[in-house]
């Protein structure tokens, strides 16, 4: 996925912006220490997302979100526990998606002679996929359809439709059929 760079100074934040991100922070933070599977937590995680996270999807406490407002949830997805999720750069998880504990899906980055400036591009884990235990996504990735990301996998470059990768950097080993899916 070809995906156009850009850049925030978080220098330039506003007072707003300032107060979203605590607000946020202290939401989370609160989800993180509720009962799962209680009205009290589908609430709170409704209250997070709001409209950006489908029907049947679960996110599974803890984890930590950095700019959740940029991250969209399709329908019937299951994270599992600790994601770590740096959403500046916007995160698309489409429907039916599966993530494993203690992945990491990483949209932005810092630039490398000043750490104040966040270089962003989005990441996309498209339909079908699942992303194994500890794996990490970054910057600009697309996972497609289908496809399997492998247990502790760092991903720099795009995942084809029904490829499993694994490894790090990340290299496909196979190709799944995609016939078995439709």
């Amino acid at each position: 996925m070809e995906c156009e760079e850009f850049r925030v100074d978080m220098r330039e934040m506003t007072p707003e912006e300032g107060l979203r991100a605590v607000e946020t922070a202290q939401l989370i933070f609160r989800i993180n220490h509720t009962m799962p599977f209680t009205p009290e937590y589908d609430g709170l995680v409704k209250e997070l997302f709001g409209d950006r996270i489908g029907e049947g999807s679960r996110i599974t406490a803890p984890f930590n979100l950095i700019a959740s407002d940029n991250l969209r949830i399709g329908k019937n997805v299951y994270i599992g526990g600790n994601m770590l999720g740096m959403c500046k750069g916007g995160v698309e998880i489409e429907d039916d998606v599966m993530i494993a504990a203690n992945v990491s899906l990483i949209s932005n980055n810092h630039d490398l002679y000043d750490r104040q400036v966040l270089t962003c591009r989005p990441v996309r884990i498209c339909k079908g996929a699942w992303i194994g235990a500890g794996a990490h996504i970054m910057p600009g990735v697309r996972v497609g359809r289908y496809a399997v990301v492998g247990a502790g996998s760092v991903v720099t470059k795009d995942v084809g439709d029904c490829q499993v990768v694994v490894g790090s950097p990340a290299r496909a080993i196979k190709e799944l059929d995609q016939s078995r899916f439709e």
